[in-house]
């Protein structure tokens, strides 16, 4: 009777990450056409995330009228968005049916990249934030106040920054890559210490979310009461509306459908970390809130290209090889 019992608990080997290893990690078995039809998904999102943030990268690189501060911004950004496509996408999809065959260093790599391309993109969006803050609240210095060096030197801040608070994090799973899976095929990440939890959750969540809320609802009050005098100053004068400050308040508005959409994609994740009972993490854990924070990668550049003129028509210029034209860096984008 005990043996019979056993024989029923113990796991086909098609179940096994690894059949020939008596500690292997078990699937997680899907319906083939499940799977089949997951994967085509993820994989054309993957693709797209990587080819739409490359376009981005290339558009603002290239042309010398896109060298602007709020660019080199978005240029951080899609940086960033590109490396989800390119690294974590890919991660992903492949530990999607739950094993690891990548071996424990290729599982440090998944997590340090996953961790720093978040902190970045907090970063991005709060140094987002702060420009468009400038820009509205404080026009006629804005130019003096953001140039492309001071951006420049904030980007380099922020990339810094996270990669010292990554490396801190962590330092042992660093160290002694698989230290914390308790099978063979598993690829898992333990915050050990909670004092350190706490202050990542704070760091890269608590803070960035609190500034980027309090800086864009200023903005957006401050933008509201612009148009309207600009609308109430062009009814009763007659008068033709500004062009800058019109592209002003767009660039507000495109900004702040991307940080809604940021904060939208990032919650669910941080939602489902904070309700954990325990600090251990594996990218199967919260598959769903995971793939959405890796989707706003990949939405991020179609706001763009439903929001920027420039945007499109470098696209054009990009997939019609006219940057391989002379003197194309010239070429009026705006």
């Amino acid at each position: 009777m005990t043996s019979e019992h056993q024989t029923m608990e113990a796991p086909n080997e098609a179940e096994l990450c690894f059949p020939t290893i008596n500690n292997s990690c078990r699937r997680s078995p899907r319906p083939e056409l499940e799977s089949t039809v997951i994967y085509i998904v993820l994989s054309a999102i993957t693709a797209m995330t990587v080819v739409l943030n490359l376009l981005v990268i290339i558009s603002i690189s290239h042309f010398r009228q896109l060298h602007t501060s709020t660019n080199l911004l978005l240029l951080s950004l899609a940086v960033t968005d590109f490396l989800v496509g390119s690294i974590q996408m890919p991660f992903q999809i492949f530990y999607f049916g739950g094993c690891w065959l990548l071996g424990d260093l290729s599982c440090v790599v998944c997590f340090v990249s996953g961790y720093l391309v978040i902190g970045v993109s907090c970063g991005n969006m709060i140094l987002l934030s702060a420009d468009r803050y400038i820009a509205v609240c404080d026009p006629l210095l804005y130019h003096s106040k953001v140039t492309i060096r001071r951006v420049q030197a904030c980007v380099c801040i922020c990339w810094i920054s996270v990669i010292v608070h990554v490396s801190w994090i962590m330092r042992d799973f660093v160290k002694q890559p698989g230290v914390f899976n308790t099978c063979v095929g598993e690829c898992v990440f333990v915050l050990v210490h909670p004092e350190e939890g706490i202050a990542d959750i704070v760091i890269s969540l608590v803070s960035p979310f609190t500034i980027i809320t309090v800086l864009y609802l200023k903005v957006f009050t401050v933008a509201v009461s612009q148009a309207r005098a600009l609308r109430s100053q062009i009814t009763s004068l007659g008068l033709q509306p500004s062009g800058a400050k019109k592209m002003e308040l767009k660039a507000a508005k495109t900004l702040g459908v991307l940080l809604i959409v940021f904060i939208i994609c990032c919650s669910p994740y941080y939602a489902f970390t904070l309700s954990a009972e325990t600090p251990h993490l594996d990218p199967l854990s919260g598959v769903v809130e995971v793939w959405l924070i890796c989707f706003n990668s990949c939405i991020n550049p179609i706001i763009y290209a439903f929001s920027y003129p420039w945007f499109r028509k470098s696209i054009k210029h990009i997939v019609t090889l006219q940057i391989f034209k002379p003197n194309s860096r010239n070429s009026r984008i705006l």
